[in-house]
């Protein structure tokens, strides 16, 4: 998303480090592309983990192509906040194109060259688009909230800390003022009890104190 700031921190490296160990005997082994989602809720890290992977990756001498969910959303942020406001049943999957982005992570699978993809300017709330261009990249990586939903990803990394875990690095990343009004504790509220399901479709968790445990049985012999 255009005009968003990642600043990947040590704690971000620290979840990282405990992926990458896990995905490096597949990838190194194929040269197959493959595709990992970073989930969780608003301020837990997403996009700043999805990164720090990538970095990690790159050390291996493997290169990634990032996915923000934020790109897919229906409406830009500033007009999906007033929508929110309008009808908080607005909160939820369907303000996200989960449909789209995995037909780029399909077509990213397949091969392609060129991917056509939304491009969200988060300051002028608009919606316009880019073409991505996968080149070397042998994994993409899908980072947003409801990205555990997606069907055409290997790997679902899920974040395990809720909205009040999360409200000092709101506070410090603070995009705008709303986010930190009462109404945006509504809305993450009502994510979280969304997302809470989806933890158990996991195949590493990154825990509160961003250590990460493996929990599906295809990756336990991996790490």
């Amino acid at each position: 998303m255009k005009g968003d700031s990642i600043i990947v921190e040590d704690h971000h490296r620290k979840a990282a480090a405990g992926i990458v160990p896990v995905l490096l005997p597949i990838l190194e082994n194929s040269n197959q592309r493959y595709t990992i989602s970073v989930a969780g809720q608003s301020g837990a890290g997403k996009s700043e983990t999805a990164m720090a992977i990538a970095l990690a990756l790159h050390t291996h001498g493997i290169e990634s192509a990032i996915f923000q969910q934020d790109d897919y959303f229906v409406h830009p942020p500033k007009t999906n906040d007033a929508t929110r406001r309008e009808n908080i049943a607005w909160v939820g999957t369907g303000e996200v194109r989960l449909d789209l982005m995995d037909e780029h992570l399909a077509a990213f699978l397949n091969g392609a060259g060129e991917i056509e993809k939304p491009l969200v300017d988060y300051h002028d709330d608009t919606i316009g688009s880019e073409v991505m261009e996968p080149g070397d990249a042998q994994v993409a990586i899908a980072d947003g909230t409801y990205t555990t939903l997606l069907n055409n990803v290997m790997c679902h990394v899920f974040i395990d800390r809720d909205y009040l875990d999360t409200r000092a690095h709101r506070e410090k990343r603070r995009r705008d003022d709303s986010e930190l009004d009462p109404f945006i504790d509504q809305v993450l509220a009502i994510e979280h009890e969304i997302i809470s399901s989806h933890k158990s479709r996991a195949d590493i968790i990154v825990n509160r104190d961003y250590s990460s445990s493996v929990v599906s049985d295809r990756f336990k012999t991996m790490g």
